[in-house]
């Protein structure tokens, strides 16, 4: 599972203990974290900073850097931008901050919505820096999800590249051409290009049918590893859900 899997930009190489735990325990300790947290009302601030606490402490023990999580956690710049407009849309009781008015309404949403969301990123990015794609594939395979969707997302994965290396050769062969994209006028060949890889990525996917086909595929791929997880596994992933659990409930009540 280790060096054999498919590298992505996103996972770091490394032999922790959080590397080591089989990938459907760390699926499912990242989802039901994120579960935890969505559900965590948004007026206890305080629970949200042991959150983070906890997933700082996952990271340590995983030995990732922080400066590797934060440049990842770029991704959230969306949310940050819909977040930040809240105060000013949303609309319900005004009150002023640095001399600006804003709704109070649309500060609670935008807290609750970084909040959140910048956790939930932050537990994937996660998951993605201990996790190789193949293993991933694997720890979804295991958790019973749909087999049809989990091939789908190995064959993108498999063939992702190889469309983007399609494409860079088609955009070489346009500029050995002199062609420079300069205006609308240039959409059309855009345009056609776009076309003609589709067609080609088409056809490639019914060439790749047609040899699983003669090699015996029938709906399902064969399981050549076979992820089993013992209880002291399933116990120290469980380890990050079951204490943020404890932090929402009190959070509930408090």
């Amino acid at each position: 599972m280790g060096a054999t899997g498919h590298a992505h930009k996103l996972y770091r190489h490394g032999h922790s203990p959080v590397h080591r735990l089989p990938p459907h325990c760390k699926l499912a300790a990242v989802f039901c974290f994120v579960l935890v947290v969505v559900s965590t009302p948004r007026e206890a601030m305080w629970a949200f900073g042991l959150y983070a606490a906890l997933l700082a402490a996952v990271a340590a023990v995983a030995r990732i850097p922080p400066g590797f999580l934060l440049k990842r956690l770029v991704i959230e710049v969306p949310f940050v931008a819909f977040a930040l407009l809240m105060p000013f849309v949303v609309p319900g009781e005004q009150t002023e901050v640095l001399g600006v008015s804003v709704s109070v309404p649309g500060l609670w949403g935008a807290w609750n919505v970084l909040a959140k969301a910048t956790l939930g990123v932050a537990a994937s990015v996660l998951l993605a820096s201990t996790t190789e794609l193949r293993a991933v594939l694997l720890g979804l395979q295991r958790l019973r999800l749909p087999p049809l969707l989990v091939q789908i997302a190995s064959f993108m994965i498999r063939y992702g590249d190889v469309i983007t290396d399609e494409m860079r050769r088609m955009s070489i062969a346009r500029r050995s051409r002199g062609f420079e994209a300069r205006g609308v006028r240039q959409w059309r060949v855009l345009a056609t290009s776009m076309g003609a890889l589709f067609i080609r990525s088409y056809e490639r996917g019914e060439r790749v049918h047609l040899a699983m086909v003669s090699r015996g595929y029938a709906g399902t791929m064969p399981v050549i590893d076979e992820v089993t997880a013992t209880r002291a596994q399933w116990a120290y992933a469980a380890a990050l859900p079951v204490l943020a659990l404890t932090v929402c409930l009190l959070g509930w009540t408090l």
